[in-house]
């Protein structure tokens, strides 16, 4: 007993032993608290998961069984414990693999979710959603609502509350679908709506190679400080529209260019990682 204890203080003697110590074995805590959480979530809602809960009982019942002295059964389940782990292993080989792959992303996605911002996303989307339907002349009409407020022209469309994806964006102007009419209506993080109607310029100084979707955008340049992506049916050709400014006929650099001008801060759009990333994602 007396060599019990021994032991004991000099295990907690050595743990506190100096300041730097004690911090190696509170990020020794961490990082292990953080494997096990990760190792969870990973797993989270797949076959495995209810494995590891039955697991966890089995063992509780274990030391439930030892310790009221239920010695045969605790042999016989201390039997299966050692044998099982090479069971489970070869029984949820496809279930482990997923969730050891999904533990491996976690970095890459780390890394991701700290250098790329949501302006970013957002010019992203556009710019390749923008390089999909221009070839194929697939028309598209889509407001980027800014510092006033699109509810008016939000309500009068199909409410989605979706979030941005060029792929979204993309199938929502198929032509024949039920929302490829009317615009597409961006309100901070979420595709508010689509099918919206905006208000048609009155000015006679737009040339006739316009058509409504165009008018679209610059009326409600004329009523906003929104920014509207137009893609014509007819040719195909990108063009922006905010407050006084129609920029027609835009390559997709000079796009993604004037998109992140205008929606990403300064001391992001400068940063040579964000560039970086972005051109390895495209």
């Amino acid at each position: 007993m007396s060599s019990l204890f021994s032991a004991d203080s000099s295990f907690w003697s050595t743990i506190f032993a100096s300041p730097w110590s004690i911090l190696i074995h509170v990020i020794d805590i961490l990082i292990v608290a953080w494997l096990i959480y990760k190792f969870i979530k990973s797993m989270a809602g797949s076959k495995i998961m209810s494995l590891v809960l039955g697991i966890v009982l089995f063992i509780a019942l274990r030391f439930v069984a030892e310790l009221v002295g239920l010695t045969t059964i605790a042999y016989l389940m201390n039997q299966v414990v050692t044998y099982g782990v090479i069971a489970v292993v070869v029984i949820f080989a496809p279930e482990i693999r997923t969730a050891l792959e999904k533990f491996g992303r976690t970095p890459q996605q780390f890394l991701q979710n700290q250098n790329i911002s949501e302006e970013e996303r957002l010019v992203s989307s556009l710019v390749k959603a923008a390089q999909y339907m221009a070839p194929r002349k697939i028309g598209a009409l889509i407001s980027i609502e800014r510092n006033q407020t699109l509810r008016e022209y939000i309500d009068t469309g199909i409410p989605l509350d979706a979030d941005i994806s060029s792929q979204l964006l993309i199938n929502i102007f198929i032509p024949n679908t039920p929302l490829h009419d009317g615009a597409v209506i961006i309100k901070g993080k979420k595709i508010a709506s689509a099918c919206s109607y905006l208000p048609l310029s009155e000015s006679t100084n737009i040339s006739k190679e316009f058509g409504t979707r165009h008018r679209a955008a610059i009326g409600l340049g004329e009523h906003s400080d929104a920014v509207t992506l137009i893609i014509s049916e007819e040719t195909g050709a990108i063009s922006l529209a905010y407050k006084n400014h129609f920029l027609h006929a835009l390559t997709l650099d000079k796009l993604e260019q004037k998109l992140s001008e205008l929606f990403v801060p300064t001391e992001i759009n400068s940063s040579w990682l964000q560039q970086l990333l972005r051109r390895f994602t495209k």
